[in-house]
């Protein structure tokens, strides 16, 4: 039987799919590393602000208000960028997904020629030996009438 002329691609391809997948892992974990640590922030900024509006209840000098308000700014501005950072990371992980997605398709698509040139090949092979087959026959067959 003949090997599959385009092996090699198909052996790269699979190469690539992997890598592609290994990727997509490293960017899936980085994008939920992200998301955690923005929730992390926004939920320390809820306490920090309820902190703050239970002081504020109890009252408070203006330097502490003035304290309580900045550091609330800082927080709102670390949410903003760590927003920034998790859409970054949402693209890049769309981006991940959509490689995987091609790789997968070049192999199944080099799997498919790889299957239908192995069907040919049997077939090929099965004609061959029923020629074969026939050929012994009709050998025997001329054999017994002499």
């Amino acid at each position: 039987m003949k090997s599959f002329p385009l092996q090699t691609l198909l052996d790269l391809s699979n190469a690539r799919m992997d890598d592609a997948a290994r990727q997509l892992g490293q960017l899936l974990a980085s994008e939920q590393a992200v998301e955690q640590t923005l929730a992390l922030l926004i939920q320390y900024r809820d306490e920090y602000e309820s902190r703050f509006s239970q002081a504020a209840r109890n009252g408070m000098a203006r330097d502490e208000w003035r304290n309580y308000r900045s550091f609330l700014g800082r927080l709102d501005e670390a949410i903003a960028q760590q927003r920034a950072l998790v859409d970054a990371s949402r693209l890049r992980t769309a981006d991940g997904q959509k490689a995987w997605l091609d790789q997968r398709n070049k192999v199944k698509a080099f799997d498919t020629l790889s299957q239908r040139h192995k069907e040919n090949e049997v077939r090929i092979e099965a004609k061959t030996e029923q020629r074969e087959q026939d050929e012994h026959a009709a050998k025997g067959f001329r054999g017994r009438e002499e």
